[in-house]
């Protein structure tokens, strides 16, 4: 009976036991917030384990452990209050701007601005949840197209990702509105569409780029992982998301384009190319017989059309006369890809052709010119070849 009499003493309108099964809950689930989330975590992911696999597990429970520890909190902190009665209301007077009086009194209580709290809190929790899942869904998918030769499937799963995270974000925006806020959210989405012509006026640039994104899906002009050059941009296409492309231009700067410039602008794709061009122009000196000229053509072609880093439709021919040079235009195709190794062909080929000119008992001109004076003693002319620097 003493025991029965302690608990129901009555402070601040709660009883004793009230206020021990607050502190009680509130304990509890301070105390194994952290066991309890790791449990769930591992619950939840055997509803994915044909989905996944055991190596995933760790993966799945880092990116759970935290909102969920968190929705335990805010839940036991929740039950915990709601064990208390919390006596003092406040009355908020509604006032008519037309008649300047009051026109109606609602009372609230601070445990329904309390309850509105940890509802919030609570379903802010639950999608933080939803949207790691998802994340967790995508590690997954990005860990199997990886293991694929196919880049398609490599550049769908992160826009994927933002797809359904968008979609989640909206849900959860629209459920506060209706449980924590009490909106009629049907009401307000038909007066959305009263106001969708001006919302998708004012978010116009946004959608063009969302179809782009659509279009760059289902067109495919490049994948994850291509060379593009775009606009005067050049580099590597690290993702296409919602609105924009990121690329890694050679710099190693992050450029990002809008997706309607991608698809609407001249885009070349360069991992596509077959091979790489080289074109150039060398200048001999005027001091270059014909013969030999011809021998230097023939020979720089023959080389360049045999060596095993090209094609066998390089061509080197006489250009032009130059002002201080016989100019031979050399144009060939390097069928190496790579950058390192093309870098190497064309550093080979460039040295052989140097030493052809230089084996054809001929020379490389640089600009000069030539001065031709009348000297006082004899007829005869004298000429002086001199520099561009000596004519200034």
């Amino acid at each position: 009976m003493l025991d029965s009499a302690f608990f129901n003493q009555v402070f601040w309108g709660n009883t004793i036991k009230d206020y021990f099964l607050f502190g009680g809950i509130l304990l509890f689930g301070l105390v194994f917030k952290n066991i309890v989330s790791k449990l769930l975590s591992k619950l939840l992911f055997k509803l994915f384990r044909n989905f996944s696999n055991q190596s995933h597990d760790e993966a799945f429970v880092a990116l759970l452990v935290k909102p969920i520890e968190v929705f335990i909190l805010l839940t036991t902190l929740y039950l915990s209050i709601n064990q208390l009665k919390h006596p003092l209301e406040v009355t908020v007077f509604h006032y008519s701007k037309l008649i300047g009086k009051v026109k109606e009194s609602i009372p609230v209580s601070i445990g329904d601005c309390i309850d509105r709290i940890f509802l919030f809190g609570i379903i802010l929790s639950f999608f933080w949840i939803i949207l790691r899942i998802i994340d967790f869904i995508t590690h997954v998918l990005l860990f199997k197209a990886s293991l694929t030769a196919n880049k398609s499937d490599d550049q769908l799963v992160p826009f994927l990702k933002e797809l359904l995270k968008t979609t989640v974000i909206f849900i959860g925006f629209f459920t506060l509105l209706g449980f924590v806020f009490e909106v009629n959210v049907l009401t307000l989405i038909t007066g959305l569409g009263i106001g969708g012509i001006a919302i998708a006026l004012a978010a116009k640039e946004n959608l063009e780029n969302l179809i782009g994104s659509f279009t760059i899906f289902l067109d495919k002009p490049f994948v994850v992982g291509d060379l593009v050059k775009v606009d005067g941009v050049e580099g590597t296409v690290e993702k296409v998301g919602f609105r924009s492309t990121r690329i890694r231009t050679s710099e190693r700067t992050m450029a990002t384009l809008p997706n309607r410039g991608m698809i609407d602008g001249v885009l070349e794709n360069l991992s596509l190319r077959n091979s790489r061009k080289v074109s150039f122009v060398i200048g001999l000196t005027y001091e270059t017989s014909s013969d030999s000229l011809r021998k230097i053509i023939s020979e720089i072609q023959d080389y360049i059309n045999n060596h095993e880093g090209t094609s066998d439709d390089g061509n080197a021919s006489f250009k032009s006369f130059g002002d201080s040079s016989l100019n031979v235009e050399i144009n060939y195709f390097v069928t190496v890809l790579d950058s390192v190794e093309f870098l190497k062909i064309r550093q080979e080929i460039n040295l052989e052709i140097m030493e052809i000119v230089v084996r054809n008992k001929s020379d490389f001109a640089y600009p000069t010119q030539r001065l031709i004076s009348d000297r006082p003693l004899g007829n005869a002319a004298t000429e002086k070849e001199v520099g561009n620097d000596a004519m200034d």
